[in-house]
């Protein structure tokens, strides 16, 4: 016998127990080494890459070519701050802003198409992408890529250690988890969902789902410049195979396994599947074939993703209280 206003109680006291759990999963890696925090901020990394691809996803689209626009960004900030001289943090905007406006140009044109061919084309960008860095070796260093990249310094801290990074790294994740659950609630955000829903019917009720579309684009491909720009200030080094194919669809399965409409998917996503990769180091085929497997079995039997169990277990609890006497 279980009144609403326990079920709400209940609801919130498991919210709580839930950030506390988010908590010591944060505060785990400062304890357990230099690989824990090596996974952790790949982990937060991903975090905030992914969580660009979902705006994009939220609005009706899925890019194959997402590894690109952090291409775009970490090549442009490197090449400005290194062989012109630039202060790395405005090497840094220039090219968040290289990357929003390949996306905004790119986006102009494509995002009319649907489906299949929306796909085809994101792909094949990213795939150019990647071959111009090979090309254009007096820039991007070819093939052999640009190593020693100096650590990220933000007025006059030196991000140089891991431990010091992870901060950074973490911040932003949450940061861009906060930005996304910020824009889902606000009216741009119900009208992203209207277009993703039935984008006929949203452009008839005066909704321009080209404009719509268009902004989720370039936002979402600004996080993937600004996560590309840290991991290659983190690692030290970058190459055109750092952004391939593989690397977006990397992106997309951690987006698909935590959760395409959740804000907590790109988290869910990043902390389950940034660590496969170290663990089937050695058996690399392995590791696609648990990655094409679980792609099946979520889109089969859990379609919302693993973020989407919180909701049924609350959807069931609330169920079981108003099946009980009042």
């Amino acid at each position: 016998m279980f009144s609403s206003r326990g079920a709400q109680a209940r609801g919130g006291f498991i919210q709580w127990i839930g950030l506390a759990i988010l908590a010591a999963i944060a505060a785990w890696p400062w304890f357990s080494g230099a690989f824990a925090l090596h996974l952790a901020v790949l982990t937060c990394l991903n975090i905030l890459i992914v969580s660009g691809l979902a705006i994009i996803a939220r609005a009706g689209q899925l890019s194959f070519g997402h590894a690109a626009f952090a291409a775009i960004g970490a090549y442009a900030a490197l090449i400005l701050s290194i062989q012109a001289g630039w202060n790395i943090l405005l090497a840094a905007l220039a090219g968040i802003a290289l990357s929003a406006l390949a996306a905004f140009l790119l986006g102009w044109v494509i995002l009319r198409l649907k489906g299949v061919y929306f796909v085809l084309v994101t792909f094949s960008f990213g795939e150019l992408t990647r071959l111009a860095a090979l090309d254009w070796s007096e820039l991007t260093g070819g093939a052999n890529g640009i190593s020693g990249i100096t650590p990220l310094t933000i007025f006059g801290f030196a991000f140089d250690t891991r431990g010091r990074f992870y901060i950074l790294a973490l911040v932003v994740a949450i940061l861009s988890l906060l930005l996304m659950r910020r824009l889902f609630s606000s009216n741009f955000g119900h009208a992203i969902d209207a277009v993703h829903e039935n984008a006929a019917l949203a452009e008839s009720s005066g909704l321009s789902v080209h404009k719509i579309q268009l902004v989720a684009f370039v936002v979402g491909s600004s996080l993937a410049a600004l996560g590309g720009i840290l991991q290659a200030r983190y690692i030290g080094f970058v190459s055109p195979e750092s952004f391939n194919t593989a690397v977006s669809i990397a992106y997309i399965t951690m987006l698909v396994i935590g959760g395409q409409r959740s804000v907590w998917g790109p988290l869910v996503g990043a902390v389950v599947l940034t660590p496969l990769p170290e663990f089937f180091r050695g058996a690399v085929q392995t590791q696609h074939i648990f990655y094409g497997a679980a792609l099946i079995l979520i889109l089969r039997f859990l379609p919302g993703g693993l973020s989407s169990l919180a909701s049924r277990f609350r959807r069931s609890q609330t169920a079981g209280s108003q099946g009980g006497v009042q």
